[in-house]
C-alpha cells in the first residue's frame, strides 16, 4: 500500500512538465549527437524543411543509439525526402479548411465539434496533417475560448466536444479549467474528446492538478492517445496512463501506418498488446493523410489491407485497429 506521503514524495520528484517542454530538442544535429548518429548531419535538408524540429528529451532517450532507422527517431528527424514534389499531397490533406464553423472550430461530423485548442505540441511528428495549418488565425482558445463556445451555443445538435491542436494538453490547466467552465451552460454536451500524444512522448505532464481536473468533470471523459511504435511505451507512460484511468478517463489509441516506421503485422500486434496492458484500446490505424512533405512514409493500400488481415489472423478482434482513412467532405473515417 502507497502512503499519502509516498505519494507526495512520488509527485514532487516527478519531472516538471513545463520545464521538459522548453527542455525539448529544436537543433537537429543535437538530435542526431544524442542518437549516436552525428555523421549523418550532412543528410539534413535546411531549415528543416520548413517544419520545425521538436522532441522531447525523454523520448529520444528511447531511441535505440546508433540505430539510423530507429522508428522512433525516423518520425522526428527532418529528411531531404520531405522536399520531395509528389502527385496527390497537398497542404490540406484533410479539407480541415473548408470545415471551419466558427473561430478555431472544426465540424465535419455530425453530433461532433472540434476545436483547435492549441497551435503548438509536445513533438513535430513529420507525418503532421497539419504541418501547414494556419494556427495564428484559428485557435479555440484566443479570447476565453468565447468565440468557439458561442458556436457551440448554437448548434444544439453537438453533442460531443473535440479538444484537439496542435495538443490542447500544452496547455495550462487553469486555461482548460476555463474552458470546461464555461461548458457547464450547454447541457447538450455530453462527451469530453481529449486528441493528445503528450501522456506518450511526455508524461509527466499528466499530474495532481490535471487529474483534478478531469476527475471533477461532469461529463464523460475520453483521451484518445497515439502511439505508432511499441518502443513508444514505456513505464512512466504505463504510470500516466493508470492515473488517467483512476480518474474515469476512457483511453483508446490510434496511429498512423508510417513507411519504415510500423509497417509490419508483428510490430503493429506487439503496439496493441502493450497499449491494452496499459489499460489503452486500440481504436485507429489511419493511412497516411497526404499531406505535402510526408510521401516518403506512405504504405500502399494493397499492403495496409494485408496488414490488416494479418492483424486479425494473429490478435482478439477488440485489440484490431479499424483500418481507416480520412477523406475531405465525407461525413465519416472511410474504412478499408
Amino acid at each position: 500500500m502507497i502512503t499519502a506521503n509516498e505519494r507526495t514524495t512520488q509527485t514532487r520528484t516527478r519531472p516538471d512538465w513545463r520545464q521538459s517542454l522548453r527542455d525539448a530538442i529544436t537543433d537537429p544535429r543535437e538530435l542526431l549527437t544524442l542518437a549516436g548518429l552525428p555523421h549523418l548531419a550532412d543528410r539534413l535538408p535546411a531549415n528543416a524543411a520548413g517544419f520545425a524540429l521538436k522532441v522531447p528529451r525523454g523520448f529520444v532517450a528511447r531511441m535505440r543509439p546508433g540505430d539510423p532507422y530507429d522508428p522512433l527517431l525516423l518520425q522526428v528527424l527532418p529528411q531531404l525526402a520531405e522536399l520531395d514534389e509528389a502527385p496527390g499531397f497537398s497542404d490540406d490533406a484533410v479539407g480541415d479548411l473548408d470545415s471551419i464553423a466558427g473561430h478555431g472550430v472544426l465540424h465535419k461530423y455530425e453530433g461532433r465539434a472540434l476545436l483547435i485548442a492549441a497551435g503548438s505540441c509536445a513533438i513535430n511528428c513529420r507525418y503532421c496533417f497539419r504541418r501547414h495549418f494556419p494556427y495564428a488565425e484559428e485557435l479555440a482558445a484566443t479570447h476565453a475560448w468565447r468565440e468557439a463556445l458561442a458556436c457551440l451555443a448554437a448548434d444544439p445538435s453537438i453533442r460531443e466536444v473535440i479538444l484537439s491542436g496542435g495538443d490542447p494538453l500544452v496547455l495550462s490547466t487553469q486555461k482548460l479549467t476555463e474552458f470546461t467552465f464555461c461548458l457547464r451552460n450547454l447541457p447538450q454536451i455530453i462527451r469530453l474528446r481529449i486528441h493528445s500524444r503528450l501522456p506518450v512522448v511526455l508524461p509527466e505532464r499528466i499530474d495532481a492538478a490535471l487529474i483534478e481536473w478531469l476527475a471533477g468533470l461532469p461529463m464523460q471523459r475520453v483521451m484518445v492517445l497515439h502511439a505508432n511504435h511499441p518502443n513508444e511505451l514505456d513505464a512512466s507512460v504505463g504510470a500516466a496512463c493508470s492515473r488517467l484511468r483512476e480518474a474515469g478517463v476512457t483511453l483508446l489509441n490510434q496511429s498512423v501506418l508510417l513507411r519504415g516506421v510500423n509497417d509490419d503485422a508483428a510490430v503493429l500486434a506487439e503496439l496493441s498488446e502493450r497499449l491494452f496492458a496499459f489499460g489503452v484500446l486500440p481504436y485507429y490505424l489511419h493511412q497516411l493523410d497526404r499531406v505535402r512533405g510526408t510521401a516518403h512514409f506512405e504504405v500502399p493500400d494493397e499492403q495496409a489491407r494485408t496488414l490488416a488481415d494479418a492483424l486479425r489472423a494473429r490478435l482478439p478482434g477488440y485489440l484490431v485497429p479499424r483500418l481507416v482513412r480520412e477523406a475531405p467532405g465525407e461525413r465519416s473515417k472511410r474504412p478499408l
